[in-house]
């Protein structure tokens, strides 16, 4: 209702402050209902079917009301706005503190991909050997494209943190505005602005409260404030140890995806042009 409220008074009165202001709440409302929406497609990309079908629907209506609902917010002009022509501008790289923010993102993976890949090689770590690992993907219901890949020394979430940092590190360097050479027939031309911004959205949205929440529990119960069950670690320190890698890693990521994000969205937007 507070959108199509917004979306009628925004047609009717252009841009006004109230009107921006109501954009937004609804924008913020239906981010908050997309949270999950990353892992419903992860689990379809490797074909696991989403634990409900209604939910994970709601997911992807509630991310693009979010999308439209902030272009709408930002791309209406304002009553008696000069409008003229634009163009997008020479391809660049993100600031130092960007680019430093990139690298602290990288580095929060690589304990979380090096305890993936010892688990897929057979080893050992907190406690459970690469065997038990894939016995308990199994018992969870895993598909047949995850326990394939594993079978073949692939974990499935190092190819995904792989893709997500090859995603981060084009938010701030110049090959994520113009396709680079080695990008064939398509090398030269322009990337649409929206290609790489609406993955790293829908990841940011999705890690960075992850992280910070897990974060949050991993501290408590380090503290002993609350206690820490040991799932299938055989022991709840080792269970700790494993989260604490993993909620570091999505925590860190999360938030320099949202400074390359905020980086790329300031160096692609179209300057006027005469």
């Amino acid at each position: 209702m507070l959108a199509a409220a917004a979306s009628g008074a925004v047609t009717r009165y252009g841009r006004l402050p109230a009107v921006c202001a109501l954009l937004w709440v609804a924008c913020a409302l239906a981010g908050f209902a997309a949270f999950g929406l990353l892992m419903d497609v992860v689990t379809l990309m490797f074909g696991q079917g989403v634990d409900s079908a209604p939910t994970a629907a709601n997911h992807a209506l509630a991310a693009t009301g979010c999308l439209l609902l902030a272009t709408t917010a930002r791309s209406v002009p304002s009553p008696g706005a000069a409008t003229g022509a634009a163009a997008p501008p020479a391809p660049s790289a993100g600031t130092r503190s960007v680019q430093l923010a990139a690298c602290a993102g990288t580095v929060a993976f690589l304990p979380y991909v090096a305890v993936k890949l010892v688990w897929v090689s057979g080893g050992t770590f907190a406690g459970v050997t690469g065997d038990q690992m894939l016995a308990i993907s199994e018992r969870n219901g895993a598909s047949g494209i995850w326990l394939t890949l594993e079978s073949w020394g692939l974990d499935g979430t190092v190819l995904l943190a792989a893709l997500g940092l090859f995603l981060l590190w084009g938010l701030v360097r110049p090959w994520g505005q113009v396709y680079p050479r080695w990008t064939p027939w398509l090398r030269g031309s322009r990337v649409p602005r929206g290609l790489p911004l609406v993955p790293a959205l829908v990841g940011s949205a999705t890690l960075a409260p992850y992280g910070v929440i897990g974060a949050g529990c991993m501290s408590l119960a380090t503290a002993g404030v609350v206690t820490m069950g040991q799932g299938d670690f055989p022991s709840p320190g080792d269970a700790l140890l494993v989260g604490w890698i993993g909620m570091i890693a999505f925590g860190v990521y999360g938030f320099a995806l949202i400074a390359a994000i905020r980086s790329y969205w300031i160096r692609t937007r179209p300057v006027p042009v005469a």
